[in-house]
């Protein structure tokens, strides 16, 4: 197999010829991995020559995965790519993983440590099948992961928010600062009107990801060079929502310092703005879907100038 990115003097790039040889490839990175885990599964060790030759097997399949992997042009997508790689360096790894064991196992038999090495490149390998096609499906695969954190977040910030006064209620003692007593662990009143603000931020985060997903399963397309870097462009920034999501929910437990907590409202605000400008601009939002943009746009605003007024005593 040749190697590097694909250029002059090379075949045109198929999508579906790259499957086949990624596909093809895993499946042989497996079948290596099985014969050396049974060649030291139980004695006699196989002679110099019959290590010689699995060494050599063993290189030269995690090799045709890596050539591979380098076939897929960047132009295809960065989101597509950077799931293609993580999905081959499991693999890699997941084989130094079992030649360590092996190097380091007794050989009376087959040790857990073995079976568990074994099983987990067998495994690696086996995810090609579960890989995006393309950059739409990798996109959708990017924002639903995305969106499935923020609704964890925002899950727990309302149980946290309706269990009562104190969120620390479930922590019974420290065992390094001893009894909770001298520490805030309550909201005021005045907090929790922050909060609510907070949270239509945290509601709006999630209500974005969800149409931002809905949008691109329904129009993304992947036929273009625009297309493709358009889904990725909105992938990218969909990927700083949960982060700052996150931030503003740790700034929101007691005790409350405003001032963070309007900063962290305000970073979340701005990546939000961002990710419907994109959206709105992008080839995944038809007329159909300027509704909720403008809806979106309106929610953030409105929650964070709450945020402000809240806020505005402590500048």
């Amino acid at each position: 197999v040749a190697e590097g990115e694909p250029g002059e003097g090379r075949e045109p790039f198929e999508l579906r010829r790259f499957w086949d040889a990624l596909g093809q490839t895993f499946q042989v990175t497996s079948q290596e991995a099985t014969k050396l885990s049974l060649a030291f599964s139980r004695p006699p060790l196989p002679s110099a020559e019959d290590c010689r030759k699995l060494s050599e097997d063993v290189q030269n399949a995690i090799l045709a995965v890596a050539t591979v992997y380098y076939w897929l042009p960047k132009g295809q997508g960065t989101t597509l790519r950077k799931m293609v790689r993580d999905a081959t360096t499991e693999v890699v790894e997941g084989m130094i993983q079992l030649t360590d064991t092996i190097l380091n196992a007794p050989v009376e038999s087959l040790s857990q440590e073995q079976l568990i090495s074994t099983g987990g490149v067998w495994e690696a390998c086996e995810q090609v099948s579960n890989l995006p096609r393309d950059n739409q499906a990798a996109v959708v695969s990017a924002l639903a992961a995305c969106l499935g954190v923020v609704k964890d977040a925002v899950e727990e910030m309302e149980h946290a928010l309706v269990e009562g006064q104190d969120p620390y209620g479930d922590i019974m003692e420290d065992e390094e600062l001893g009894f909770r007593g001298n520490r805030d662990t309550y909201w005021s009143e005045a907090d929790r009107q922050l909060l609510g603000s907070c949270m239509g931020l945290m509601k709006a985060s999630k209500a974005c990801l969800k149409k931002v997903l809905a949008a691109v399963k329904a129009h993304g397309k992947a036929d273009s060079p625009e297309q493709i870097a358009q889904l990725d462009d909105l992938a990218d920034i969909a990927n700083e929502i949960s982060p700052s999501v996150d931030e503003l929910a740790h700034s929101m437990y007691p005790p409350v310092n405003p001032l963070a907590v309007r900063l962290n409202a305000a970073k979340l605000a701005s990546v939000l703005k961002k990710v419907l400008e994109i959206s709105k601009t992008s080839h995944v939002c038809t007329p159909s879907e300027e509704g909720w943009v403008q809806f979106l746009t309106g929610a953030v605003d409105h929650n964070m100038n709450k945020v402000k007024n809240f806020t505005q005593d402590q500048l």
